[in-house]
Formats: structure tokens, sequence, C-alpha cells
């Protein structure tokens, strides 16, 4: 029996910030995913984790960003790629969102980072269309942040705080999320999982899952 629903917030709730990297690497002339492949070399000790874990600032993850792009042979202006995170809101998944709330346990687990004043937490307090997301945020009854708890996904100790928090075991959450490395491990330990290619396809999914409207 399905209790709580856990949602990615980039990617989900807010457009892909992949879209905005390959629309700077067509700018700059770079190969498309290069900053996708740059993240992925070494993941769980170059700058990426690092930023996400909340272990570097904005300006040591821009440093160290662009020395692993040299070290790939490519000048990337890693605050462009910062800049990048901010997506658009998608209506349908906020709406599903406060339509599960009022009948399961809702969290958004995210991978983000320190802000560059210093504070703990989200990437943004507005989307990149300058929506407020605060509203947004308090749909969930829980928000972990990696910047926050110092693990990320796809570490198994993220989805476990998820689950404390809850009050809820993993067989009982289904998790969104549109990367299928960070499905795996919530899979694994028993949740229902749902890859967001196809944002309407996802929703469909869920409503199968739950056995609830959530669009229209």
């Amino acid at each position: 029996m399905i209790r709580a629903v856990l949602f990615d917030f980039g990617g989900v709730i807010l457009t892909s910030p992949f879209e905005a990297f390959n629309a700077y690497e067509e700018e700059a002339r770079l190969p498309r995913d290069l900053i996708r492949t740059i993240n992925a070399t070494n993941p769980d000790t170059n700058a990426w984790a690092h930023f996400e874990r909340g272990e570097y600032s904005t300006a040591q993850f821009v440093a160290a960003f662009e020395d692993e792009a040299r070290a790939a042979g490519y000048e990337v202006d890693a605050s462009r790629v910062v800049g990048s995170l901010r997506g658009r809101l998608r209506p349908a998944m906020v709406e599903a969102v406060r339509r599960c709330a009022a009948e399961f346990r809702t969290a958004m687990l995210t991978n983000n980072f320190v802000s560059p004043d210093g504070g703990p937490g989200t990437k943004a307090m507005t989307d990149a269309d300058g929506a407020d997301l605060e509203a947004v945020h308090a749909l969930f009854e829980e928000i972990i942040e990696s910047s926050v708890v110092g693990v990320r996904k796809p570490e198994l100790r993220f989805y476990e705080i998820a689950c404390e928090r809850l009050g809820v075991r993993p067989e009982e959450c289904v998790f969104l999320d549109d990367l299928g490395i960070n499905l795996k491990p919530a899979k694994a330990m028993g949740m229902q999982t749902i890859k967001v290619v196809d944002p309407e396809g996802a929703l469909a999914e869920l409503e199968t899952i739950l056995g609830i409207a959530l669009r229209g």
C-alpha cells in the first residue's frame, strides 16, 4: 500500500536543466552533452558531487569545474552552468503534488547546492521566469536537500533519510525522478519508481499506482 509520494525537483517539478546545458553548449560551440559528460566523470568525487553535498561554495565549484573542463580539452564558463539550473515550473506537476499532498505523505528529494550567499538549501527561490517557488515548496511535508543533509542521490543514505523523516517504509513509497541512476537504489530498496521522460506519461503512470486523478 502506497503511503508516500516522493518527487525529484529539477527535471520533474521544473523542466530539466539538461535543456539549458545544451542551449549553453550550442551558444558556446561546445560538444553537445559535454557538461553531462564532465558531471558523469568520477561522479562521486568530482566538482559536481562536492557541490551537491554542500562541500564546495559556488566559487569553489566554478574553479574546480572549469579545471575539469580544461582537463577534457575545453573552456567552459561554469558560472553559466550554475545559472542553467533554474528551470521552469511544470504546472501539471505542481497540481499533481497538490492532489497527492491531500491524501499521501509527500517529500521533495533534490540534489542541490549551498546558495551563493552562503545559506543552506535550494538552488533558487524563483524559477527561470521569475516565479516564486516558495509556494511550491510549501506543498511538501518534507524537503530533503543534498547540500543540507550532506549526501546526495544516488547514495542510499539519501533515500533512507527521506523514509525516516516521513515515517514510512521504502515499499510504501513511489518515487519520480528524471534520471535512471537515481531511481535504481530506490527500486532496490523496495520503492515503486517512475522515470519522468514525458511528464504526461509519468502522471498517467502515477495515477494508476495511486488510484486517484492527478490531472484535469
